[in-house]
């Protein structure tokens, strides 16, 4: 019997396939760095003439190693949400490199919002592509921490001498339902053994003994568990107490329950202690500020004050509701602007009242865009405000400041907010980065934020 023509062909590609295969052991590196920072940028998307779709890390990373593309001169699209390549003559925004294993290149790009994306906070694979390197990473958690690949809206307040953070509704890896019941952890302050805020977080997480996070706020009743207006408050005895709001959820986010809950160090859980006898009324809600000796509490700006004190908390009676002056328009055009949540604190170094909020509505999608204001009373006149970041038809919502951040220098903000396609009319979301906190900072030395507290103090 005579051996196919064919045979030799085919153990010749074999070959050929296992050589290629063995060189591409080690990526094809490429790191994207901001033009004015030099950091690496995360969430900054590659995609091929075909389709293919690679997506930075926390690094600025990715890495390369398709068998398709080795040794091939590919072309790819380069793109990022309040960033931008240079287009070449036909249009085109992108880069054309020779894919060779073990190389790396790094390209600029130019950014467009004022406040700068440093990292994803929360989900896995934070630094999976530099990983990949054989660099170190940052984090001690660069791949996946407790199994989270998803976390909603976060809170936060220093407890016990730690920063204490709250998330909503969490994804993990195993099945498509997670924790409904809200996710906790701490970590340490950048002051006192954290890291950077520039860096990242080490977070400590509470979690079951299969290691996903527990449910820290497992109040009886059908459906999830949302916290909200999170602040450490002395009682009478001088005893810190970690309080919070809660919610309870059912159908398509319909509250139909409302009180308040304290956290109890011991169980590692906060409990219920108060149900709101309605739903209506001013309670706690949003974030809280302590400026004063009194606990402000709101969304883009406060509506309600409470003496700063746990005994004042726990009695509705003692609440007062505050109502803003607040017409926001934005800075340039004027145009007015309608806030959806966000958070207002007070900002030493401004010496004002500052708001980080999303807009209900936004130019590129609904809950797009994010603007600052200031005032110079938690009650306003808010006027202008300022456009700090955009995300091109992809939702960025509930945003957060993060003060304790600033003390080493008070010029530089921080927030970060939930990046989702949820609400928007995007259809596939960004692997690993849907669903997850993103952290942003923003320089208040900046000429374009320097008119907005002349200009809302005059109105």
């Amino acid at each position: 019997m005579s051996s196919s023509p064919l045979l030799p062909f085919f153990v010749l590609h074999l070959l050929a396939l296992c050589a290629i295969a063995q060189n591409a052991t080690t990526p094809f590196f490429i790191k994207v760095i901001d033009r004015e920072t030099k950091r690496g940028v995360p969430l900054v998307e590659f995609k091929t003439v075909h389709g293919l779709r690679y997506v930075t890390d926390n690094a600025g990373i990715i890495a390369i190693d398709d068998l398709d593309l080795i040794g091939q001169s590919v072309f790819f699209h380069v793109e990022s949400h309040g960033y931008h390549y240079p287009k070449d003559g036909f249009g085109y925004a992108g880069v054309r490199f020779t894919v060779t294993p073990g190389q790396s290149k790094t390209i600029e790009i130019r950014r467009d919002n004022l406040a700068e994306r440093l990292y994803r906070v929360t989900g896995a694979g934070q630094y999976i592509h530099q990983a990949r390197t054989g660099q170190s990473a940052p984090v001690a958690a660069p791949l996946l921490a407790a199994q989270v690949t998803g976390c909603d809206s976060v809170l936060n307040a220093i407890y016990q001498d730690r920063l204490f953070w709250i998330w909503g509704d969490t994804n993990r890896l195993r099945y498509p339902l997670g924790n409904f019941d809200a996710t906790a952890a701490t970590s340490r302050l950048p002051n006192k053994g954290g890291l950077s805020p520039d860096i990242g977080v080490n977070f400590d997480y509470f979690t079951r003994e299969d290691g996903f996070v527990k449910g820290i706020a497992p109040m009886a009743g059908k459906g999830p568990t949302w916290l909200s207006a999170l602040v450490t408050l002395p009682d009478a005895s001088g005893k810190e107490r970690l309080c919070a709001t809660y919610v309870k959820v059912r159908g398509f986010l319909e509250v139909y329950e409302r009180g308040l809950c304290v956290f109890d160090p011991d169980k590692q859980v906060f409990e219920r202690i108060h149900v709101f006898p309605t739903l209506d009324g001013h309670f706690p809600d949003g974030h809280a500020c302590i400026r004063d000796g009194m606990a402000y509490f709101g969304q883009a700006v406060p509506n309600l004050r409470i003496e700063a004190r746990y005994e004042a908390w726990l009695d509705p009676e003692r609440y007062q509701p505050l109502k803003a002056d607040v017409n926001f328009f934005e800075a340039g055009t004027r145009r007015p602007i309608k806030a959806h949540h966000g958070h207002c604190a007070w900002n030493a170094y401004r010496g004002a009242w500052i708001s980080i909020f999303t807009e209900t509505g936004g130019v590129f999608g609904p809950l797009s865009d994010i603007y600052y204001a200031e005032a110079a009373k938690p009650e306003g006149p808010w006027r202008r405000a300022v456009k700090i970041v955009s995300h091109n038809n992809y939702t960025f919502y509930n945003p957060a400041q993060h003060p304790w951040f600033s003390q080493s220098d008070e010029s530089q903000l921080y927030f970060e907010g939930t990046f989702t396609k949820l609400f928007s009319k995007t259809q596939v979301g960004v692997p690993r980065y849907d669903y997850n906190q993103i952290m942003y900072r923003l320089d208040l030395t900046m000429p374009a934020l320097r008119p907005a507290q002349l200009e809302s103090r005059t109105e």
